[in-house]
């Protein structure tokens, strides 16, 4: 009868042990996945982020006396440039999308520039730039997703709380920062 007893706390001590070091991995290869995806989200950005200033010289020749304009959108490029967080950066990306807006905007009052080369490249660019975005966005929250539902899960949640595995944020437009764009000059 002892032996039974010995044999069936082993098997519980070693089914433990499996389990733990299962939830263990599986907490860090969907960790490492969240850690991915926003690692492709500021590859993406950073792309966008490099071709504003030669969209900016670009519309400066044709457009000079729009500096206030051109000014707005390097600011709010460099303030998504220094967003630490995926909120923080998601209300910059916001501003910077308002501010390219009205970029594009000009091209309308400035036909010389609507059928420069460069400029329409450059937009070009920066539209493809925002589908990236927008799909890189997509993956990362969708892995965030499956993250905190796992962390949250029973009985994972007990081996996350343990190890320090906690909540991440999305990565989308808060409050009023949802909507359209307004345009302005």
């Amino acid at each position: 009868m002892g032996i039974v007893i010995l044999i069936i706390v082993l098997v519980v001590v070693v089914g433990l042990g499996v389990w733990l070091v299962a939830s263990y991995n599986g907490l860090v290869k969907v960790k490492n996945r969240v850690e991915s995806a926003w690692a492709q989200i500021e590859v993406q950005l950073n792309r966008r982020h490099d071709l504003i200033p030669n969209l900016v010289a670009t519309v400066k020749g044709y457009a000079a006396h729009e500096g206030e304009t051109l000014e707005k959108v390097i600011s709010a490029r460099n303030r998504a440039v220094a967003a630490e967080t995926p909120g923080e950066q998601a209300q910059a990306e916001k501003e910077v999308s308002g501010a390219l807006a009205n970029v594009f905007a000009l091209s309308e009052a400035y036909p010389d520039l609507k059928a420069n080369q460069s400029f329409l490249a450059l937009q070009s660019e920066l539209t493809s730039s925002e589908d990236r975005v927008a799909y890189a966005r997509q993956y990362y929250n969708d892995t965030v997703n499956t993250y905190n539902t796992k962390i949250a899960s029973f009985p994972t949640v007990f081996m996350a709380r343990a190890a320090g595995f906690g909540e991440r944020e999305y990565f989308q437009a808060e409050g009023d920062a949802r909507g359209p764009v307004s345009v302005e000059f």
